[in-house]
């Protein structure tokens, strides 16, 4: 066959290209074309790929039909709603979803972003009342969504014991008061929701994770979790402790629970997430402090919450310390996060906050 005879590819570049790997699953690439300006602005081609499978080969012309055409400011929902109509009931989707489209589209036009879009930096531990450490995850977070401060990851450090409730618990029904007076334990409530945590200097590996919203845009909670962890995931793997997630918000191992994770979506656009995990626990006091029912732990497989808890310490067998170093180490070569200090302005914010709201009665008993 002449050559001038053969079938001739379309070789006009995409503007636009966005690539999502989807957690346990396939990667999905969109390469788009856009027309127009503004509010005006439509995808007027469309090319999704990747390693994924699917059936029947069709369906691919329908998915990229249904991009064809959209708003370039179509929120997440919009888009994947419109491919999983267009592919329908029959179409066999492995290794990714309408939604995994969506987030790589979105990422493509610059609504949704990556760890690499970002310039992370990381605040080592630095010893603060119980009080200020809670106070500066909502001052950190907002100056994210204010954009004047960069996405960051802090480990915290505390000096007294402390237990930070979710913030929608009960007082009454999570602290045991004369347990807290015996062994003098500061009682804060978070902004974030989750379940108690029981916080000894020493005894507990803490961070949070200030970032924008774009990260993890059209992901659920349930989604978020480990994508936000991976890199914990990686530590403890590089510490020998064999970890993963339990949904919702458990860090586990085949030992027991270490962790939890609790996040606080702000309206706008920025997220707090952030974990605790126990490194040399006394379950006893735990337990003397905490009110700890059977409905609680009546799905976990076990009888006493004092076994429910299996510490770092143990399971990695080095001190607390370099296992924060490991951390920010692997943090920092995953995402090429530069160390910083907190500085004294967000930090006198911080100590205004907690005496303003963390330490009043009214905010620590807004839930009786």
């Amino acid at each position: 066959m002449p050559v001038e005879d053969l079938p001739q590819l379309d070789s006009t570049p995409y503007t636009h290209h966005g690539e999502f790997k989807v957690h346990g699953g396939k990667l999905v690439v969109a390469d788009l074309e856009v027309a127009g300006e503004g509010a005006a602005a439509r995808i007027v081609r469309a090319n999704i790929n990747g390693d994924f499978f699917l059936e029947p080969d069709e369906a691919l012309d329908d998915i990229n039909a249904a991009l064809v055409g959209m708003e370039t400011s179509a929120p997440h929902a919009v888009i994947s709603g419109a491919v999983g109509t267009a592919v329908g009931h029959d179409a066999v989707m492995f290794g990714f979803d309408p939604s995994a489209v969506a987030t790589a589209v979105r990422r493509a036009l610059g609504l949704a972003t990556t760890w690499a879009d970002h310039d992370w930096e990381v605040i080592g531990p630095r010893s603060l009342p119980i009080a200020v450490n809670v106070s500066l995850d909502e001052v950190m977070t907002r100056e994210v969504m204010e954009g004047t401060r960069k996405p960051t990851l802090r480990i915290w450090d505390w000096n007294e014991p402390a237990v930070a409730i979710g913030s929608f618990q009960s007082v009454r029904n999570e602290i045991n008061p004369a347990g807290a007076q015996r062994h003098g334990v500061t009682v804060v409530r978070r902004i974030s929701g989750g379940g108690a945590m029981f916080m000894e200097a020493g005894n507990c590996v803490t961070y949070s994770l200030y970032l924008p919203a774009s990260l993890v845009d059209g992901m659920s909670f349930a989604d978020s979790y480990p994508f936000l962890d991976a890199w914990v995931m990686d530590s403890l793997q590089r510490l020998g402790v064999e970890a993963f997630y339990k949904p919702l918000n458990d860090i586990a191992t085949p030992q027991g629970k270490i962790g939890g994770a609790a996040q606080k979506r702000f309206a706008g656009g920025a997220i707090l997430h952030h974990v605790t995990m126990s490194y040399d626990i006394d379950a006893e006091k735990m337990t003397e402090v905490l009110r700890i029912g059977q409905e609680k732990i009546s799905d976990k497989g076990i009888a006493s919450a004092k076994k429910r808890v299996d510490p770092l310490k143990r399971q990695a067998g080095i001190p607390r310390h370099e296992i924060i170093e490991t951390m920010i180490s692997t943090f920092i070569q995953r995402y090429g996060a530069t160390r910083t200090e907190l500085d004294e302005n967000t930090l006198a914010r911080a100590e205004r906050l907690a005496d303003e709201k963390f330490r009043t009665d009214e905010w620590l008993n807004r839930v009786p």
